[in-house]
């Protein structure tokens, strides 16, 4: 029989019948075919099997008990219509299909029918499966590059963890604190925790403390009376009462001057304000998310931050990992920068050979994130005439910190994690690409924690 190509066809079967015998029979004939096929002996089974945008095939029979297949593809029906259902009966008359067809079955086929019958309908109706799927990723996609604000990619343990953590905080008033190496993306996780807070309707304010001179710092945060200084020729709202009922991003808030940081703490524990030049206190309502590169903790130990500030922002402390340490998302990275780069220049997105993606994970990465996106827009740009910074510098092993069997192993996961992606968990697919028996990919999947359902689109 013709074997199915996978790369096209959504190749789960789900076969519902009550009698055993056939059944049985059906189902070693589909899996012949190449299909992977579950079996369930009656409609109420199958129901519990489904979610919508499941990949694959329904083959039915009509008539069972308690509930009959017509029946089935109604509740089908309501979980995903895009579901092909293609049902089964040795009572069948024309009426009956006329009905079903118009009811929303794929096909229908009136027994006895020869297994090459049956398995031309699964294939038709998996290749319609499979485009229904990609066309609702697609849109999914689409709709997640246009979507306003900001994402946190990526698929790492540290990086679950940390959207976790911040999917518990982001809806409570509590201050937060990110520590995070420069690149890292401390601005987007602060952007993202207002967009997933309740207070999403509201501005988000920030401000870079490295980035204001010292003597202006306080204006721009508190604001100022008109006459309040030489240069104060009209009242003007600082960051504080700009940010009311928002969130307020400190970046560098190390390099807040000491005198600065008292009146911080006290709007902090006060909630309210004073402008320059006036004795009026201004209730607050908002959120303070502050963001350093270095450790405050060892800063204050030193006299160089306020301990009491340093333990007061330190109610909540998200630590975004640096991405030497989470590179099993540096391809996902690199493929989602480059989608963006390819849309803004207008060039299409050259697959990385293997060689290339060898030397992405084996880069140290010290400009984190942001060096990692400025190398996959230059990839777009210049294609095949673009070089990596570190083409051909091999990483000695003690800075890396892994000896020679940990990055193969590093490599090899990075390569199938890449490939079920590609494949959106297939696992005949993947196996085919990456030219591997199925038990020996299943094994490394074991050995490496990988799941073809995180894969699914």
């Amino acid at each position: 029989m013709q074997q199915p190509k996978s790369s096209k066809l959504s190749n789960k079967v789900l076969l519902v019948d009550d009698e055993k015998s056939i059944r049985m029979s059906l189902a070693q004939s589909i899996e012949l075919a190449g299909f992977e096929v579950i079996t369930c002996a009656s409609a109420e089974q199958a129901l519990e099997k489904l979610r919508a945008q499941w990949d694959g095939v329904i083959v039915s029979d009509i008539s069972m008990p308690d509930m009959d297949g017509m029946t089935l593809m109604s509740q089908i029906s309501s979980i995903d219509s895009e579901i092909p259902m293609i049902l089964m009966t040795g009572h069948g008359d024309i009426s009956m299909a006329v009905a079903a067809i118009q009811q929303g079955a794929y096909d229908f086929l009136e027994k006895p029918f020869s297994p090459d019958k049956l398995l031309d309908v699964i294939r038709r109706a998996s290749e319609k499966r499979a485009l229904s799927l990609e066309n609702h990723r697609l849109r999914n996609e689409l709709e997640t590059q246009v979507a306003l604000g900001p994402r946190i990619i990526g698929n790492s343990a540290e990086i679950v963890q940390l959207r976790r953590l911040v999917a518990s905080v982001a809806d409570t008033p509590t201050d937060i604190l990110i520590e995070a190496e420069t690149g890292t993306g401390k601005d987007l996780l602060a952007r993202y925790i207002h967009e997933h807070s309740n207070r999403r309707e509201h501005k988000f304010v920030a401000i870079n403390c490295g980035a204001v001179p010292e003597s202006l710092i306080e204006s721009e945060l508190f604001g100022h009376e008109k006459g309040a200084f030489t240069d104060a020729k009209a009242r003007r709202i600082g960051k504080f009462e700009y940010a009311d009922s928002g969130t307020l991003f400190l970046d560098e808030i190390e390099s807040m001057p000491l005198v600065l940081q008292v009146k911080l703490l006290r709007v902090i524990e006060d909630r309210s304000i004073e402008r320059l030049g006036s004795n009026e206190s201004i209730h607050l309502d908002l959120r303070i998310i502050a963001a350093t590169k270095v450790d405050l903790k060892a800063l204050a130990e030193q006299g160089l931050f306020r301990e009491d500030l340093y333990y007061r922002l330190n109610v909540v402390k998200v630590t975004i990992p640096p991405l030497r340490r989470r590179k099993d998302d540096i391809v996902l990275l690199f493929q989602h920068f480059s989608i963006i780069a390819s849309t803004q220049y207008g060039r299409d997105v050259e697959e990385l050979s293997r060689e290339r993606m060898a030397a992405l994970m084996s880069h140290d990465w010290p400009g984190n994130i942001r060096e990692l996106r400025n190398i996959a827009e230059r990839n777009v740009l210049l294609g095949e005439n673009c070089t990596f910074d570190f083409d051909n510098k091999l990483i000695p092993q003690e800075e890396s910190g892994l000896n020679l069997a940990e990055q193969v192993a590093q490599f090899e996961k990075m390569l199938i994690h890449s490939e079920l992606g590609k494949c959106g968990g297939s696992i005949q697919d993947t196996q085919n690409s990456l030219e591997l028996a199925r038990k020996t990919l299943y094994d490394k999947m074991k050995k490496y924690g990988l799941d073809k359902k995180d894969y699914k689109p």
